[in-house]
């Protein structure tokens, strides 16, 4: 018995990796524990539903690679400028610097929520000193009543919609500081809310159609001050807000209003616990991609108003309803654990998102599109449905929205690329190197660092570094489409099996220098739309892929009232040449369908790697490591239509040439005019 006992003992000695295989335990899941409550990080309080992941304070995840280069670049152009260039944002008469103000409504709230959370993840001194000032006179100029903000009214009612997204910057300023006044300050605004008489509660557009935006808020204060007294306004909110539980409809089309009101169904069910609430969300989710979402990228073909007959890969999203829906799905991830959202945050994020902002971050497009071979001023209506110019421009002041509620996009999605678990784990959600710093276990703090390219590339290596060793376990999310992903720990394979659109959970207890290893294998696949002519979309791994256009930049003057809306204003003594405006052309033939075999994959499909761009700008023509060939037919009769925008898809009937072409294609983000919907064409 003894020699067996030192056998076994000198067994583990020589062979390392049995003993390490045994201290790590992997399982597939299909969400983080629920159950527990973390001791590390705010939870939601009872009567609250339990999430199975949290959200990290402001400034934990530090964006390295491609991101931290947007947002420094972010901070350079219009978001972190903006302040000195809009008229909107001029401190001047400002109704968020002085209740006496006449201007800064929206604008001033929707660019400060972007511009808090960038400035508190680049720990930039000025910009959060810059913070300081509209933040503390928020609180300083808060009425007698409770209310903050200026005494505003949509019509006869209280207007609220402005107030909402300015408690979210509050909400990352409290993250980031501690400071208790936030508490104090929206504690005594929901108490005057509570006031407003129920016929005349949230009664106009805007407010309507976003009371999820305020009552998001209510439970992030419940979560912390615990106040019982708040909660009977989350049932006012809810009455109020328009209904988007409907079956088979939905209560509004704006494409804005319907990114950010769908989920307010989800953020309900946090109080009532009624799972029919995040049905609906799902469900309001699909309906309007049913209707009008049938196309690449992860939105809608909803311009400014979604319409009937207008669901074509031509029509577009606004820049705001591409951020506030990245936002909705950040939430929703918290609150489902569903990685159904996580996927879609991403579909959005690498797709649609780069394609909407200049590579500089200097202008912006209001409206984006799956098929768009021109980006210009001219008023596109009724192509589109808003007779203004530049609709289509790459411009600083492409409207009063976008211009100012862009900043949210890339910032949000860094806060939520890991999210802490209940059970005192940590979670990668969304994918791009970072360096999170976080508590793990029994409150151990933790670094990790995330070093990848993805998503051009398919790995992701995670580096350990905790205080002490210290068990806890790490999720990681494998996205729906990653068949054949694997995961290794120290360069032990764990046994995942069938995981695409589930967690891998590695329990063990985490050392200094452990190493995770993750591989998303990349593979063609294709989408057919058949609710639109049953055209093809190419996607590789998370990238949707578009054809190559050559892109001619026209610059212009930004005053000129050729390019310019109405509604937007420069402040005095800017110099305007800093702040070009941009028509973009085809250099190249762009109306071409996609040869496609019996399995729908395109044909003579090869992929050619680059060497990833030194400067971090994957998302450009130039730079994109990423080429891919196939072949096309050109559709001559495919063109413009009247108004000279971008025309519908042809159809079957059209004419096409006789012959076949090689195209190139490349990631849909990196193409500012593109086509990503394809006529499917037969060998």
């Amino acid at each position: 018995m003894r020699q067996t006992h030192l056998t076994l003992i000198t067994l583990l000695l020589l062979t390392p990796s049995i003993a390490s295989q045994a201290q790590t335990t992997t399982t597939i899941v299909d969400s983080p524990n629920r159950q527990e409550v973390s001791t590390n990080y705010t939870n939601f309080r009872a009567p609250l539903q339990q999430t199975p992941l949290l959200k990290l304070p402001v400034g934990s995840v530090q964006p390295k690679g491609w991101l931290r280069k947007n947002l420094e670049l972010q901070r350079d152009g219009l978001n972190g400028q903006l302040g000195t260039v809009s008229a909107w944002l001029d401190k001047n008469n400002n109704q968020w610097l002085s209740n006496q103000g006449d201007h800064g409504w929206e604008e001033v709230p929707y660019w400060l929520r972007g511009y808090t959370s960038l400035a508190y993840i680049l720990k930039d001194e000025a910009m959060i000193k810059e913070v300081e000032v509209w933040i503390k006179a928020v609180l300083n100029n808060q009425s007698t009543n409770g209310r903050l903000g200026p005494d505003g009214y949509d019509g006869s009612s209280p207007d609220l919609w402005a107030k909402m997204p300015m408690l979210w910057a509050l909400q990352t300023y409290y993250e980031a500081t501690g400071t208790s006044r936030i508490l104090t300050a929206m504690n005594r605004h929901f108490k005057w809310e509570l006031t407003i008489a129920d016929d005349n509660f949230l009664k106009g557009l805007w407010q309507e159609k976003r009371g999820g935006d305020n009552l998001w808020s209510v439970l992030w204060l419940y979560n912390r001050n615990g106040d019982k007294s708040i909660l009977p306004l989350i049932d006012k909110l809810h009455r109020a807000t328009s209904d988007w539980t409907m079956q088979g409809n939905l209560p509004n089309f704006h494409g804005v209003n319907v990114a950010q009101g769908f989920r307010e169904p989800a953020t309900y069910y946090m109080y009532t616990g009624n799972k029919e609430m995040l049905d609906a969300t799902y469900r309001a989710h699909n309906e309007m991609r049913n209707r009008f979402g049938q196309m690449p990228g992860g939105m809608y073909a909803a311009d400014e108003n979604a319409r009937a007959g207008y669901y074509d890969p031509r029509n577009g999203a606004e820049t705001c309803a591409i951020v506030e829906q990245m936002a909705s799905d950040e939430i929703l991830m918290g609150i489902t654990g569903d990685i159904f959202w996580a996927d879609h945050c991403e579909n959005v994020a690498f797709n649609s998102l780069p394609a909407a902002l200049m590579p500089d971050m200097r202008s912006l497009r209001y409206i984006t599109s799956a098929n768009m071979a021109i980006s210009d001023e001219k008023n596109h209506a009724p192509s589109i449905d808003n007779a203004l110019r530049g609709m289509l421009s790459m411009s600083p002041f492409s409207s009063r929205c976008c211009q100012h509620n862009h900043g949210m996009g890339w910032p949000y999605f860094a806060e939520h690329l890991v999210m802490a678990t209940a059970d005192n784990g940590l979670a990668t959600m969304l994918y791009a190197a970072n360096e999170t710093t976080a508590r793990v276990g029994d409150g151990v703090l933790l670094r990790m660092e995330e070093e990848t390219h993805y998503p051009f590339d398919e790995t992701i290596t995670l580096t350990l570094h905790p205080e002490q060793n210290v068990a806890f376990p790490l999720y990681l999310r494998i996205p729906a489409w990653a068949e054949g992903a694997t995961v290794c720990v120290n360069g032990e394979d764990q046994a995942i099996g069938a995981a695409a659109g589930r967690y891998a959970c590695i329990q063990r207890e985490w050392k200094e220098g452990d190493v995770v290893q993750i591989r998303f294998p990349m593979t063609v696949r294709t989408t057919v739309w058949q609710q639109n002519k049953a055209c093809v979309s190419v996607d590789y791994g998370p990238l949707t892929l578009s054809l190559k256009i050559d892109e001619e930049y026209e610059p212009h003057d930004s005053r000129d009232p050729e390019f310019v809306q109405d509604d937007s204003h420069w402040q005095e003594g800017v110099d305007a040449s800093l702040w070009p405006c941009f028509v973009l052309r085809a250099k190249s033939e762009w109306n071409y369908g996609l040869v496609v075999d019996e399995q729908n994959l395109p044909v003579n499909f090869s992929v050619q790697r680059k060497p990833y761009p030194e400067n971090d700008l994957p998302f450009t023509l130039e730079n994109v490591p990423l080429e891919f060939t196939a072949v096309g037919r050109q559709i001559p009769s495919w063109g413009f239509d009247a108004t000279g925008m971008t025309d519908f898809l042809p159809t079957k009937y059209a004419r096409r040439a006789t012959e076949t072409t090689p195209i190139t294609l490349v990631p849909m983000g990196a193409a500012r005019l593109r086509i990503s919907a394809f006529p499917r064409e037969k060998e």
